[in-house]
């Protein structure tokens, strides 16, 4: 074991470059001098007087406009005002919502390093010697951490203002002392981690800036304040996490610095600070944001996260009269409408992990929390499709944009957006619009990412239709403790994909790392006028024994409705599970319909008739926010079949829950048409066909032929000529008559029947027939 260790360790020096070596070898040395200092009674920091031309900085806001604010939240968000209230009274008698436990009873005096949850307490020994990531040693480090956050002591402070009741300042600074008391520099648990230092310099300039002017900071106070704070920031800029976690660890700390920069003149070395953290921001907004607008963790809650750390401070910035970057705000706005678009008919799915934390209000870590800054962002950049996804004000914008960006959101008239196929090709995230529906595609990432926080999902779907997620990611529940559960969540099995031979796509290697990353290639991305399409495969499953290749094929119909085929390459007998993890609120109404009671909605999942998988429905385990699990359905085709194979299934979203979903059924023998795979779908509306053939082989399945990879025939009254598709072909039969024709080979063309119909395609030069005006 040891010398596996060392070979470890041998192994990580050899690939630093100079400059990583010498920072983490400076940060090694450090630690121990500052244990040795400590102990020696050195003080570690000091202040110099605030120099005549010095002048404090503002958060968003002054000491004079809260009154104000606080006016503005009772009479816009006169609930959010009580709740803010009712949540400081818990936090005066010491029960707390952390993650997602809730009440939370941390006793009469707070032991600031226990996890109640586990009831477990971490040791009282130098920070660098904490074993922050082991269960045994600490429990989970997160419930320990967040409550260290001390944003609750921002809810105290907001509720002081609100109330004018003394005993909320009182709590305020009963806990700050307890807390400086059992938390001597640099001991203990709350020490061991950057971020989590950075995370409470903001809570507590929060607080100052809250508390200013109030008979609630005194003279003493403010002076402790301003030691703490400048201790944290020498901690911070001693420890940054520039390569121990370079992701939203370093965006995190560079944002505290800032704020201490910026807002604290009086700490000798808050010009350096705000100097090095702005330089920070920007470097990690070219770094960590792709050029689509994903951040790289591939976790649509660190997208949210990091869209938060950047707005504060380019907000910051502004609100002190500091020149913003273009390049930073066009950064923001890129991302905001990433998390648009993923959320346009039901709030963002959870790809990847979920962390639980938030940076201005802990409490709000719900998927449809996710939107709020979607709020600053409409008034920031003048988006009214912004504002109608987000429906309402939230309390952070109020305090971040006053109310000047208030009386901007009232002039805004909202615009209802309209959904439409996206791709995100650099994070791999594909957006299948279908009428009031889409399906969300964790494809394949184009760029090299960051997977510490990405699951074993690998061309998984989520679905989304009518304001609801109905086919979901499983979540994340813990980062670590002393069951399965961390692998468990971030499996295959826990997401709408397949399985090989029960094995995940990736194997695991600690809480945040793999043993090798399965590679994921989009192979088409398609988007026609009534259809979208994408084919993707991955390479996961490449190191069994027997090799395997699995392809992914979604279309999406503009009817709503999408079409999902697996195909699966390789040789021998392998077992083969495709699960659909269903909402917890969908309810089975028959065999394959679910619907959520007293609501007109709901989803079929739907296998081609007559297949020989077994079906299954199965309880299974979901997190709808990091720490709470719950049970809700899935459902799951599985068996044992020989290689080559494939499976379809369709998915249809409806509003009218008991109206019949259709029929959707083999419209011919697999075995009788060579090159070729047939489907029929038929309901009440619309009778739909889809072929898929092999690539550059003429085909022929009933009254159909063609050479094209993908068609699909569409009549929606009877008798009736059908809407053509086409995908990498060049001609379409029907009944022998020719629907569709081009003089060579095109990615895509369709035809639409009606009065007067329409061609659309990729190279419309290149239709012969039907011979009329193309739209321009």
């Amino acid at each position: 074991m040891a010398g596996t260790n060392w070979r470890k360790i041998v192994e990580k020096l050899r690939s630093m470059d100079r400059q990583e070596f010498l920072d983490r070898s400076r940060q090694e040395v450090s630690k121990r001098s500052d244990v040795l200092l400590a102990r020696w009674g050195i003080d570690f920091v000091g202040l110099e007087p605030r120099l005549p031309d010095a002048s404090p900085g503002a958060l968003f806001f002054s000491a004079e406009q809260v009154p104000d604010l606080l006016q503005l939240i009772r009479e816009r968000l006169p609930e959010e005002a009580a709740r803010i209230v009712a949540r400081a009274d818990r936090i005066c008698k010491h029960h707390f919502d952390l993650l997602g436990y809730e009440n939370l009873d941390y006793g009469k005096v707070i032991d600031w390093h226990r996890d109640v949850v586990h009831r477990k307490t971490a040791p009282l020994k130098p920070f660098h010697r904490v074993k922050y990531l082991d269960f045994a040693e600490v429990g989970d480090s997160k419930v320990t951490w967040e409550l260290n956050r001390h944003q609750h002591l921002v809810v105290l402070a907001k509720a002081y203002r609100l109330t004018g009741e003394e005993r909320y300042a009182r709590e305020i600074h009963s806990q700050w002392h307890n807390w400086q008391a059992n938390n001597p520099y640099p001991i203990g648990i709350n020490w061991s981690s950057s971020l989590e230092v950075a995370f409470r310099s903001l809570s507590w300039i929060w607080v100052y800036s809250l508390l200013e002017g109030t008979p609630a900071l005194g003279s003493d106070l403010r002076r402790e304040w301003l030691k703490a704070q400048a201790l944290n920031g020498r901690h911070i800029e001693r420890y940054l996490s520039t390569y121990f976690s370079a992701n939203t660890h370093l965006l995190g700390e560079a944002v505290a610095l800032f704020f201490l920069g910026v807002l604290h003149p009086e700490i000798s070395s808050a010009k350096r600070w705000k100097s090095l953290g702005w330089k920070i921001i920007l470097e990690q907004s070219r770094r960590q944001v792709n050029s689509d607008g994903w951040h790289f963790e591939q976790s649509t809650y660190y997208h949210v996260y990091a869209i938060d750390f950047f707005l504060h401070a380019a907000l910051l910035a502004e609100a002190n009269g500091q020149s913003l970057s273009q390049e930073l705000m066009q950064t923001v706005e890129r991302m905001l409408n990433a998390l648009f678009r993923v959320s346009l008919t039901a709030p963002p799915p959870r790809i990847g992990d979920d962390d639980g934390g938030r940076l201005f209000d802990a409490a709000r870590n719900r998927s449809h929390h996710l939107l709020d800054p979607l709020a600053a962002g409409a008034i920031l950049f003048k988006r009214a499709d912004f504002k109608q996804l987000v429906g309402g004000l939230r309390e952070e914008t109020i305090w971040l944009l006053g109310r000047k960006g208030i009386n901007a959101w009232d002039e805004l008239e909202p615009q209802a957006p309209k959904a439409t196929s996206t791709a995100f090709e650099a994070a791999g995230i594909y957006v299948l619009a279908a009428g009031k529906s889409q399906v969300v595609i964790n494809g394949a990432p184009s760029v090299s990412q960051s997977y510490g926080h990405s699951h074993a999902d690998a061309l998984s779907v989520c679905l989304q239709s009518g304001g609801r997620n109905l086919l979901i990611d499983s979540g994340t529940c813990e980062y670590v403790g002393d069951s399965n559960m961390r692998n468990l969540f971030r499996g295959t099995a826990m997401h709408n994909t397949l399985r090989v031979d029960g094995k995940d796509q990736e194997e695991p290697v600690g809480p945040f790392s793999w043993k090798r990353v399965a590679r994921a290639k989009a192979e088409r991305w398609t988007v026609g006028e009534s259809f979208s399409l994408f084919v993707g495969s991955h390479d996961g499953y490449q190191r069994l024994s027997s090799p395997v290749e699995h392809r992914r094929w979604v279309i999406g119909l503009s009817s709503s409705v999408f079409l999902v085929r697996d195909v699966l390459q390789g040789s021998g007998d392998h077992g083969v599970d495709i699960s659909w993890h269903l909402a917890q609120d969908l309810r089975q109404q028959d065999e394959h319909v679910f619907v959520i009671e007293r609501q007109e909605q709901g989803l079929a999942i739907m296998p081609v008739k007559n297949h020989s998988w077994e079906e299954e429905m199965r309880q299974t385990l979901w997190s709808p926010v990091y720490g709470r699990q719950g049970k809700t359905a899935m459902r799951n085709f599985g068996a044992r079949v020989s290689f080559p194979a494939d499976f379809a299934t369709l998915l249809v979203p409806f509003q009218t829950a008991r109206s019949s979903p259709g029929d959707f059924a083999f419209l011919a023998e697999p075995n009788d048409t060579p090159f070729v795979r047939a489907y029929r779908y038929e309901n009440l509306a619309a009778n739909v066909r889809f072929f898929f053939g092999s690539k550059d082989k003429p085909w022929q399945s009933g009254n159909v032929a063609s050479d094209a990879e993908f068609v699909c025939l569409a009549v929606h009254s009877s008798p009736s000529t059908p809407d053509v598709i086409l995908c990498n072909g060049s001609y379409v039969d029907f009944d022998g008559v020719r629907l569709l024709a081009t003089k060579r080979g095109v990615a895509w063309c369709e035809l639409i029947q009606g009065p007067a119909p329409r061609v659309f395609g990729s190279d419309l030069e290149a239709v012969t027939h039907p011979q009329i005006p193309c739209p321009s």
